[in-house]
């Protein structure tokens, strides 16, 4: 019945020729490459389950709706949290898959493009993961939806109008949650989508990157082809993530809204921190100084430093990284064959301070939860972490310098082992 249907699907539409090529579509072996498989599973993962949670979400009475989808609703809680959960890794896979085409170089010429799509895509992700994390209109989303607000409200002479565009008015404005379901149903789902599909495209156009070994060359890919091999063990990927999701949205509790209560704008709750992947910039807002100026006669104020200039310097940094190196190295070259940190220290030292700077501002979007479990002052710990953010990625970086220094420098340099050959000799020859 399969032939039959190929065969006349073939016969008009052509597409056989490209059928038998890209069954025969070799892919490397290397494990992080699955990394971006592992995104795409979460993604389908979190349409199916959102889809099913929109049918029973009310976004005019959403705390209510919240509450009742998660304890009267058939499996409402465990598929709540298991949306909760995918959204979580989906967005650590993200981070994981940029860091590691970073460190490698593989965002080099022919595939800048590829990398401004997936810093685009991480960027999307993480307003969509906002907005579904302030939905349920709970006393601790209402938070952090009030700190969102500040910081648009910051922004110089368009700040109003940006907050109200976003929220239907002054905020909490009725509008506020109606037009979040909106966004986070459609809009930067369709925009996901989008993204990832240009960027699985752009791939597919171009030949994959690959680790220097034996036979792989800037002109070939060494895998496995697509079709039986590499399809199967995408396949036992996808069962395995969707595995572990469902085991944490059934064993493992998160967000238990019916415990803060609804939202009160006169109410606070602490300790309160908002999904880990915007704690950085819960730290950034905690460690900032309360710093004025007056530029033209406006007031700017302090939540605009690290809650607009920030992100926005730090992501388009990394949106024009490929030609910002370019520009540092003079290397214009096509690379299909993918760097170890040894061949560009100063890179590998980049990356090194910029993930421990992260590291240390989503630890101080949690100095109120460690000043109370060390009965040391807030204000103390704040202070620890103004220091540490300055001075450890500076460390850090300068350490991983100094060891990736210390490796072949060479890009097209190669290790080699030594195995015994038949005759009771040894040969030399290279590994990835």
């Amino acid at each position: 019945m399969i032939a039959r249907l190929v065969g006349w699907l073939d016969a008009r539409l052509g597409t056989a020729p490209f059928v038998r090529s890209a069954l025969r579509k070799a892919f490397p072996d290397h494990w992080s490459f699955a990394l971006g498989e592992v995104n795409a599973y979460c993604f389908l993962i979190l349409v199916v389950s959102g889809t099913y949670l929109a049918l029973f979400f009310d976004p005019s009475d959403a705390y209510r709706s919240t509450v009742r989808l998660s304890f009267e609703v058939e499996a409402g809680l465990f598929v709540r949290q298991l949306h909760h959960w995918t959204a979580l890794l989906f967005v650590a896979a993200i981070l994981a898959h940029a860091a590691r085409v970073f460190f490698t170089g593989a965002f080099r010429r022919p595939r800048e493009l590829t990398w401004m799509l997936g810093v685009l895509l991480c960027g999307a992700a993480i307003f969509e993961g906002f907005a579904g994390y302030s939905l349920p209109g709970d006393l601790l989303s209402g938070i952090g939806l009030r700190i969102a607000d500040s910081v648009a409200l910051s922004i110089p002479v368009v700040g109003t109008w940006v907050s109200g565009l976003a929220l239907g008015g002054a905020f909490p404005s009725a509008q506020m949650l109606p037009r979040l379901f909106v966004a986070h149903v459609y809009l930067l789902p369709a925009a996901i989508a989008g993204l990832m599909l240009a960027h699985v495209a752009i791939i597919w156009r171009q030949k994959h990157t690959q680790f220097r070994g034996p036979g792989r060359t800037e002109a070939n890919v060494v895998g496995a082809p697509l079709f039986p091999n590499y399809a199967l063990r995408s396949f036992a990927l996808g069962t395995g993530v969707l595995a572990i999701v469902c085991a944490l949205g059934a064993i493992v509790q998160i967000n238990p809204v019916w415990t803060y209560g609804p939202y009160v704008p006169w109410q606070a709750l602490s300790p309160a921190q908002p999904d880990w992947y915007l704690s950085w910039l819960e730290g950034a807002l905690r460690l900032s100084p309360a710093w004025e100026p007056h530029i033209f006669g406006h007031p700017i104020p302090p939540v605009f430093w690290p809650g607009v200039v920030l992100p926005l310097v730090g992501g388009l940094i990394f949106f024009l990284w490929p030609f910002l190196e370019r520009a540092a190295t003079g290397d214009d070259r096509e690379h299909n064959l993918l760097d170890r940190p040894s061949d560009a220290p100063l890179r590998t030292a980049i990356g090194v301070a910029a993930l421990t700077a992260f590291a240390v501002l989503t630890a101080a979007g949690a100095d109120d939860v460690l000043s109370a479990a060390t009965y040391v002052s807030v204000f103390t710990i704040a202070n620890i972490f103004r220091v540490a953010v300055v001075v450890l990625p500076l460390l850090f970086g300068a350490i991983a310098y100094l060891l990736a220094n210390r490796g072949p420098r060479d890009a097209r340099a190669e290790r080699t082992r030594i195995i015994r050959n038949a005759a009771g000799g040894y040969d030399e020859e290279p590994v990835a």
